[in-house]
C-alpha cells in the first residue's frame, strides 16, 4: 500500500518532523488510555452504582404501587428516604419534562440513563440539571413521581481527573523532550546552513558539534569543502597561468606582423585576434564567480546598466519587462559577465536580443532571449558543458568560439545557489536563457 499521497501533508522542516514524531505517539497513547478508561473503568463503575440506585428506586416504586393515595404512598416511603438519601414528591403530569436533559459531553449521565430506563420501563424522563443533582420521573398508579438523587451516588466525583492529569503531564513531557531534541537538532541545522552557504559561493564559519554521527558528517563536509576549494584554486591558477604565459608570444607575433606588408599580415592578424579572444574566454572561465563576497545589489538597475552599455557599443539588445524591486546579495561583476555572455551569444546567432529581470520574494530571474535558431531540447544539457560546440544547433559561420560562454554562465548561476535554464523563447522564437537564483 502506497502512502505517497501523505507526503504533501507532512512538515518539510526538521523541527516540524521531530515535533510530529514526539506528538503522534503521545496523543495516540492518550487516546488509547482514555478509550480504555472510559469503556472499562468509568462505564463499569457507573453501571454498578446505577444498578444500586435502581434497586432502591424499585423499593420506593413498590410503596407507590401498593398505596391508595399519594399521602399514604409518601408515608410508606418515609422510612426509606433518609436511608436512600432521596427526595420524593408527586407532580402534575404537565410538570414532567417532555424529554431527557443531558449535556452533550456528559458521558456518565448517558450510562445512568441507559441503565435506569432498561431496568424501569415506567421511567418518564431523566434530567441532569447540574453536576450535583439527578431528577428522575416515573409513572405510578396514583400519578407521576419525581425523585431527586445526589449525583455522587451514581457517578464518580471527578471522572475527568485521570484524563486531565494524563493530558497535562503528556504535554509537559512533550515540551521537555522537544527542548532537549532541539539542542540535538541545532548542529544538524548549522551543518545544513553551512552546506547551503557553500553551495551559493559563501564561506561561513563551521565547526562540527553534537552527536557522534553529526560530528562525523560535519567533518566529512569540511574535508569535502577543502578539496573543492583546492580544486577550484588549482583550476584557476592553471588556466590563468596558461592564458597569461601565452600573452607574451602573442604580443611578439603582433609586433612582428606589424613590420610586414599589411595585405599579407591581415589574415595572420585575424588569427592572432582570434587567439586573443580565446585566451580572454579562458581567463573568464578560470575566474568564474570568485570575485569577492556577495553584496546587496539592485538587479533591475544592474540589467538596465548592462543593456545601456551594450547599446552604446552598437549591440542590438533591448530592455524587456523588469518586475519587482529590492536588493539581492550578488557578485555584481560575475553576474555582469554572465549576462554579457548571454547577450553576446544572442546577437551572434540572432539579429536581436531582449534582456529582462523579475524579482520576487522567493526568487530572482534574469532572462535573455533572441530570435536565432535556438538549441534543440535534447542538446541543451550538452550545451552547458565546457568546451561544447553544437554545430547543428547554432550556426557557427556567424561566430566561432571555444564553447565556454554558457559554461561560464552556468558556473556563475551555481555560485549564487541558482541554475541556468535553456528553453525556447515564446516571443522571439529563438533561445531563452534564464538565470534563476533562490532568495
Amino acid at each position: 500500500m502506497s502512502f505517497a499521497w501523505l507526503k504533501k501533508y507532512l512538515p518539510r522542516g526538521l523541527y516540524g518532523r521531530a515535533a510530529l514524531i514526539l506528538i503522534v505517539p503521545v496523543v495516540s497513547v492518550q487516546l488509547v488510555v482514555s478509550v480504555v478508561f472510559i469503556q472499562r473503568h468509568l462505564e463499569d463503575i457507573t453501571g454498578q452504582m446505577s444498578m444500586t440506585l435502581v434497586r432502591e428506586l424499585d423499593v420506593i416504586a413498590e410503596r407507590a404501587r401498593t398505596a391508595g393515595t399519594r399521602q399514604e404512598a409518601l408515608d410508606r416511603m418515609e422510612p426509606f428516604l433518609s436511608a436512600f438519601e432521596m427526595d420524593v414528591r408527586f407532580v402534575p403530569l404537565e410538570a414532567v419534562p417532555d424529554d431527557d436533559y443531558i449535556r452533550w459531553y456528559d458521558y456518565s449521565a448517558r450510562v445512568v440513563r441507559r441503565t435506569v430506563r432498561r431496568a424501569m420501563p415506567e421511567t418518564l424522563a431523566t434530567v441532569f440539571p447540574d453536576n450535583r443533582l439527578i431528577l428522575l420521573y416515573f409513572q405510578s398508579p396514583i400519578g407521576p413521581v419525581e425523585v431527586g438523587v445526589n449525583r455522587r451516588r451514581v457517578t464518580a466525583a471527578a471522572p475527568h481527573q485521570l484524563i486531565v492529569t494524563m493530558v497535562f503531564f503528556g504535554g509537559l513531557m512533550t515540551v521537555i523532550a522537544f527542548l532537549y531534541l532541539r539542542n540535538q537538532l541545532r548542529p544538524i541545522t548549522r551543518l545544513a546552513d553551512a552546506a547551503q552557504a557553500f553551495g551559493r559561493g559563501r564561506m561561513v564559519p563551521y565547526s562540527p558539534s553534537g552527536a557522534t554521527e553529526v560530528r562525523a558528517a560535519g567533518g566529512a563536509f569540511l574535508d569535502m569543502r577543502s578539496r573543492i576549494e583546492r580544486q577550484m584554486e588549482q583550476r584557476t591558477m592553471m588556466l590563468s597561468g596558461v592564458s597569461h604565459d601565452l600573452r607574451t608570444p602573442l604580443t611578439r607575433l603582433k609586433l612582428g606582423l606589424s613590420m610586414i606588408d599589411e595585405e599579407e599580415a591581415e589574415p595572420l592578424l585575424r588569427d592572432v585576434a582570434e587567439m586573443q579572444r580565446l585566451l580572454d574566454a579562458f581567463l573568464d572561465f578560470s575566474r568564474g564567480a570568485a570575485e569577492g563576497e556577495p553584496e546587496p545589489t539592485d538587479p533591475v538597475h544592474l540589467v538596465e546598466q548592462i543593456v545601456a552599455d551594450a547599446q552604446r557599443a552598437g549591440t542590438p539588445v533591448s530592455l524587456g519587462a523588469c518586475e519587482g524591486a529590492g536588493e539581492v546579495p550578488l557578485r555584481e561583476m560575475a553576474i555582469r559577465r554572465a549576462l554579457e555572455n548571454l547577450i553576446g551569444n544572442a546577437v551572434r546567432y540572432g539579429s536581436r536580443a531582449v534582456a529582462s529581470v523579475v524579482v520576487t520574494e522567493r526568487s530572482l530571474r534574469f532572462r535573455v532571449e533572441d530570435d536565432g535558431p535556438g538549441i534543440p531540447a535534447e542538446l541543451r544539457a550538452e550545451a552547458i558543458k565546457p568546451f561544447s560546440r553544437l554545430d547543428p544547433a547554432r550556426n557557427q559561420d556567424r561566430g566561432s568560439g571555444v564553447g565556454l560562454g554558457l559554461a561560464i554562465v552556468a558556473d556563475v548561476a551555481r555560485a549564487h545557489g541558482g541554475v541556468l535554464r535553456l528553453s525556447e523563447s515564446a516571443s522571439l522564437g529563438g533561445l531563452c536563457a534564464d538565470i534563476v537564483i533562490a532568495r
